[in-house]
């Protein structure tokens, strides 16, 4: 399956985060670093005011989405209560940053009512809807493994993708390994040599 272009708007968000295969740093860790970032995808210039809030309420919304991507993926970890309070802040900033509908002879598309910071977090979550509304916003996941949570489009076929590559899944399996071992170590006493 094709990776759609409303997929990458929310990846591309979802994994500023500073974990991940790739180790890249916090890129909303303060309002110069959403700043420079809004730059680098172009959603904002120069003169666009971001604010100290604007980069805590991008990280909010950030850890929000990636604990429904973790549930996307089945994590162990997720718990009812966690995803429940991060669909009430995802509800709560849809109310925040509305979306209208575009209507064009070619179609019709959801878009941020709004600009700048607040027109950044409106256009994460049009796509987000637009997912859903094609159907493939469950195959948005982020990593099992911890610390990883790197977002991911799952290609797969049959929807089982869980670990954003190779690397990540054989260092879950190795943990899981080492922890049945331990496990058995403490069940049955040290191994006699």
């Amino acid at each position: 399956m094709t990776q759609p272009p409303s997929a990458d708007v929310v990846l591309q968000f979802v994994n500023t985060h500073p974990a991940g295969p790739h180790r890249l740093p916090e890129r909303f860790g303060s309002a110069q670093d959403l700043h420079a970032w809004l730059l680098e995808q172009a959603m904002g210039s120069e003169s666009t005011h971001v604010t100290e809030a604007d980069a805590a309420s991008a990280r909010e919304l950030r850890e929000a989405l990636i604990t429904v991507l973790l549930a996307h993926s089945a994590d162990q970890d997720s718990t009812p209560d966690g995803l429940a309070e991060a669909e009430g802040f995802l509800r709560h900033a849809a109310s925040r940053y509305p979306l209208v509908t575009v209507v064009t002879a070619s179609g019709a598309f959801l878009a941020s009512a709004q600009t700048d910071v607040p027109g950044l977090f409106g256009t994460v979550l049009a796509n987000a809807t637009e997912l859903a509304q094609a159907g493939v916003w469950d195959r948005l996941r982020a990593c099992r493994h911890t610390p990883c949570h790197y977002g991911f489009f799952d290609r797969t076929r049959n929807k089982n993708s869980v670990y954003c590559g190779p690397r990540c899944g054989s260092r879950a399996s190795m943990r899981a390994y080492r922890q049945r071992k331990k496990a058995l170590a403490a069940q049955h006493g040290p191994a006699s040599k």
